[in-house]
């Protein structure tokens, strides 16, 4: 079982899954917070009743599971109606994020946090050893989110603004990959992080 963990985090479109694949080539096990979002609202988890109970019977669909575009529609650019939701989400996430981690037979752990910063920084992971940000210049984040969603410059000026700032999550980095090159030099950053990482997870009692 693995006692050294890494947070990757950065912002929307910054290449936080290219960089995550690159690790997983080196047999790291990653355990993701957007995949485990799902998860942690299936029918019958106790989050899935909390946001029902919170926000009404309209978010969810015929089947019984979460209807995301609605719950979206309804906490997009509204402060208060976020922060309910992320209050019933996070702790449940942050859960699975660390026990997967813990559970990982790799010799270190990768949890990205796409709202790390956001979501309480170090305060709300105590448990993460180095936190890794992938950093992408904001015209490169603007144009690859344009054309990753298909959506006009407005909205993604928007989606960004609704996020942490650059130098947030930079003032929380112990590593940073700047990502404005090609997978090439995604998978070159990460090999080089790996072999940091290992002589690190090596040399903690």
């Amino acid at each position: 079982m693995s006692d050294y963990f890494i947070g990757l985090t950065g912002g929307i479109a910054s290449g936080k899954s290219a960089l995550e694949k690159a690790f997983a080539t080196h047999g790291i096990v990653v355990a993701d917070a957007d995949l485990l979002a799902r998860e942690v609202v299936q029918p019958g988890s106790p989050a899935l009743a909390a946001v029902v109970e919170r926000f009404g019977p309209d978010v969810l669909r015929a089947d019984g599971q979460l209807d995301r575009a609605a719950l979206r529609a309804r906490v997009f650019g509204n402060e208060e109606e976020r922060r309910a939701l992320e209050a019933i989400l996070h702790p449940a996430i942050r859960i699975r994020l660390q026990a997967i981690c813990q559970q990982a037979t790799s010799p270190y752990a990768i949890a990205v946090i796409p709202l790390l910063t956001e979501g309480g920084g170090r305060a709300s992971y105590p448990w993460l050893h180095r936190i890794l940000v992938v950093d992408t210049p904001a015209a490169v984040q603007k144009a690859r989110l344009m054309q990753r969603d298909g959506i006009d410059a407005v909205l993604a000026d928007r989606m960004m603004a609704a996020q942490a700032t650059r130098a947030d999550r930079l003032a929380l980095a112990d590593d940073i990959v700047v990502n404005d090159g090609d997978l090439h030099h995604l998978q070159h950053a990460a090999d080089a992080l790996h072999r940091r990482y290992l002589a690190l997870a090596n040399a903690t009692p």
